[in-house]
């Protein structure tokens, strides 16, 4: 990928945030741009002011427009956080409780009678994944809705993974069949209700519903996401991807995802979370308030954001969404007022938001020094352990690099601090392994995350 410089204007905005820290931010993203690993929207407000705005590289790879500003990006899963305040609001208006049976709303999932509205917005249902299932079952020459979830559901009656309230599992099934409460109780669409009681009195005037496919319509500074084709050596829409017709055939799915916005807008989002202006400061309390399941042990997710108690950076909420050709991210820190916004339409195998490292420049803290080791000093960690709870994990050595690899394939590199401590990258908080060795040989490991209390 021949990389120019595509950088618009750096918008820098001094209050108490230090021009040293603007300078290692802005190196920060720039270094990732320049090797082809960002390309993207990215504003950092303290106390609601911007204090970093920048866009990198292009909106349109056919065209070669660039980003701006005003670039709407399709937010994947973080749209999942307007859902959420969609239903509560319905709440604080006596239309719905979070109690209700789902199959109060949506009949024909009679069969599944103990699940609850607020099973579905803290991901305590037990449904399945309805992509997964929908992937060897519905007929991909359509494109999908939200009824096709529901005939699904209701005609081949998938079981529960647990029952209701006894464990957690993240579910977009859960966000679509709220998005289609919302339509049944209030009679509108769910992109018609959102802009009505949300998007409308925050002023948030690029923020909207859409789907692209099952909806065509021209977009005015719209940021086409792209993903990186090895075998053509080149950016890419998904939708000329087989393994990413995905984009194409679950289009008309809400919910989950769908939402488009801009990173202003979602500034203008973020502040009016410290407001009462759309509900209650006791039903803002109960969003970003971890869900308890029946063994009284809690989640870290609430009503649409992930819940996280940090022991160095104090209370944050925050919400990760990835589609093929996007990657997102909104992180808000409670107590000290930091909003980290980042938007990114050029996907590729390397790509990810450096979230640990935008925190600590912005407490001041030092960056972790890596260091390299030789292959065999590497190779000798490689191999299976067993964590605390009595899970193996494995660890194995490609071309000198230590990696942590998942259940799903996915694999977290793991770099040195020191002979024997060592960091896995592209995950927060951040967690650090540290090998205890005894005469000679590994013995286990001790896996720490410094940020949680």
């Amino acid at each position: 990928m021949k990389l120019t410089i595509l950088i618009t204007i750096l918008f820098i905005e001094q209050i108490a945030f230090g021009q040293d820290n603007i300078h290692k931010i802005d190196s920060l993203l720039t270094s990732f741009y320049n090797n082809g690993n960002l390309n993207g929207n990215v504003l950092i407000a303290e106390k609601g002011k911007v204090v970093y705005k920048k866009s990198f590289g292009f909106s349109n790879e056919t065209t070669k427009e660039k980003l701006n500003d005003n670039s709407i990006f399709e937010l994947a899963s973080v749209s999942k956080q307007f859902t959420a305040m969609a239903i509560v609001i319905l709440k604080e208006k006596g239309k719905l409780n979070y109690e209700d049976k789902i199959s109060k709303y949506i009949p024909e999932l009679s069969d599944y009678p103990n699940i609850t509205i607020r099973n579905l917005l803290n991901h305590t249902g037990g449904l399945p994944d309805y992509m997964e299932i929908m992937d060897t079952t519905f007929d991909k020459s359509k494109i999908a809705t939200n009824k096709d979830i529901i005939s699904t559901f209701a005609k081949l009656k998938p079981q529960v993974l647990f029952e209701p309230n006894t464990n957690w599992e993240y579910s977009n099934t859960g966000y679509a069949l709220l998005a289609s409460i919302i339509e049944k109780v209030t009679g509108m669409s769910y992109g018609e209700y959102l802009h009505k009681v949300i998007f409308k009195p925050l002023e948030m005037t690029n923020t909207f519903v859409y789907r692209r496919r099952f909806e065509p319509k021209k977009i005015d500074n719209y940021a086409y996401g792209y993903i990186f084709s090895d075998s053509l050596n080149k950016y890419i829409l998904p939708d000329d991807l087989a393994e990413s017709k995905i984009v194409v055939w679950l289009d008309g799915i809400v919910g989950d995802g769908t939402v488009n916005s801009t990173v202003i807008d979602l500034l203008k989002w973020d502040r009016a979370l410290y407001t009462d202006k759309l509900i209650s400061k006791e039903s803002k309390n109960e969003i970003f308030t971890s869900a308890e399941i029946n063994d009284k042990s809690k989640t870290d997710y609430g009503f649409g954001w992930f819940i996280e108690d940090n022991g160095v950076y104090g209370n944050i909420v925050n919400h990760t969404g990835g589609w093929p050709g996007y990657m997102t991210f909104i992180d808000r820190h409670i107590q000290n007022d930091y909003t980290i916004i980042v938007l990114l339409n050029y996907i590729n195998n390397n790509t990810y938001i450096p979230v640990a490292d935008l925190r600590r420049i912005l407490y001041n803290i030092e960056p972790i020094k890596f260091i390299e080791l030789k292959k065999e000093e590497t190779e000798k960690f490689a191999g299976e352990y067993k964590n605390s709870n009595g899970k193996v994990v494995k660890l194995i050595c490609e071309n000198g690099t230590l990696y942590r690899t998942t259940d799903d394939g996915e694999k977290f590199e793991l770099k040195a601090i020191s002979t024997t401590k060592f960091q896995m990258m592209k995950y927060s908080p951040d967690i650090f392994y540290e090998f205890i060795i005894k005469d000679n040989k590994v013995e286990k490991y001790i896996m720490t995350q410094p940020e949680l209390k």
